[in-house]
């Protein structure tokens, strides 16, 4: 009989775990949900947006929606948000969980939330941030991104800025040096959402111990979307900048004649001369 008290109080802990793991994985999926709603809103400004030449050849994007700016002389910022990478095909992977964290010192007070956007244009910051974290500025070069989908992508004056960083409170995305801030792998969320023990790298090469989520998943299409309409657009600005400068839309195509035995004859109708009717032949007796 005192076996039920145990058999109870295990199935007790067994729904404490599920309803503890089913919560965490919510928890997830409102901040995927709310990194996706950051990058649509990136697709409904183009005017005002991310560069498509930035766009379409970042290698890693990290979201941080509804980032905290607190101080009063001394601030501080704190974020938790995803990082996708750009695979081998070309198609991005699906997202890891990450937290942004920096202090600043200064004259300043009040709070602000704010949405910020990475792009990373090396490999270089990729390694350092999925073996643990790193500090932007210092383990990697971040400048402030320029915004208009048709802005010149030269604010670091060379171009050779290896993050890129954008923020916004509200209205339009606007270019925010981010140095010293710390960016680094969000291990727990991780766990809640793809298995026990699973890395970053696993995530990037498809091989977490559980699937991704629906709103995982939206993430991940809300980029392909955004990369697809920067590669569309900004090959149309090539096309016609070449055809505003006279170069063939196709120049690889190449026209060959075709060998004609009976070429038509160019003398107009009206000059042609006319050949005689035979007259007709009387068949009669």
């Amino acid at each position: 009989m005192k076996s039920f008290p145990r058999r109870r109080l295990a199935f007790a802990l067994a729904g404490l775990l599920a309803a503890s793991a089913a919560i965490s994985g919510a928890r997830e999926d409102v901040r995927a949900d709310e990194a996706v709603r950051v990058v649509q809103q990136i697709q409904a400004i183009p005017e005002s947006g991310i560069p498509d030449r930035l766009l379409d050849d970042a290698r890693a994007i990290v979201v941080v929606p509804d980032t905290i700016k607190a101080g009063f002389f001394i601030g501080g910022r704190r974020g938790l948000g995803l990082m996708s990478v750009k695979t081998a095909d070309g198609t991005w992977s699906n997202p890891v969980f990450v937290k942004l964290a920096g202090a600043s010192f200064g004259l300043q007070a009040g709070v602000q939330s704010a949405d910020v956007i990475l792009v990373f244009r090396s490999d270089r910051g990729l390694e350092s941030i999925v073996n643990g974290k790193f500090t932007l500025g210092a383990d990697a070069s971040v400048a402030a991104g320029p915004v208009g989908r048709s802005a010149a992508a030269a604010t670091d004056g060379e171009f050779k800025a290896e993050i890129w960083s954008w923020s916004r409170a509200r209205g339009l995305f606007a270019g925010v040096a981010l140095d010293g801030a710390v960016l680094s792998i969000d291990n727990g969320a991780n766990s809640s959402a793809y298995g026990e023990g699973v890395t970053p790298r696993m995530v990037f090469e498809g091989r977490a111990t559980q699937p991704a989520s629906a709103s995982l998943v939206s993430f991940r299409d809300s980029l392909e979307e955004a990369s697809a309409g920067a590669r569309q657009a900004r090959s149309r600005k090539e096309a016609n900048a070449a055809a505003a400068n006279g170069a063939p839309t196709n120049p690889g195509t190449i026209v060959q004649p075709i060998d004609n035995h009976n070429p038509a004859t160019t003398t107009p109708l009206s000059e042609a001369p006319i050949e005689p009717v035979p007259a007709a032949t009387s068949t009669s007796p």
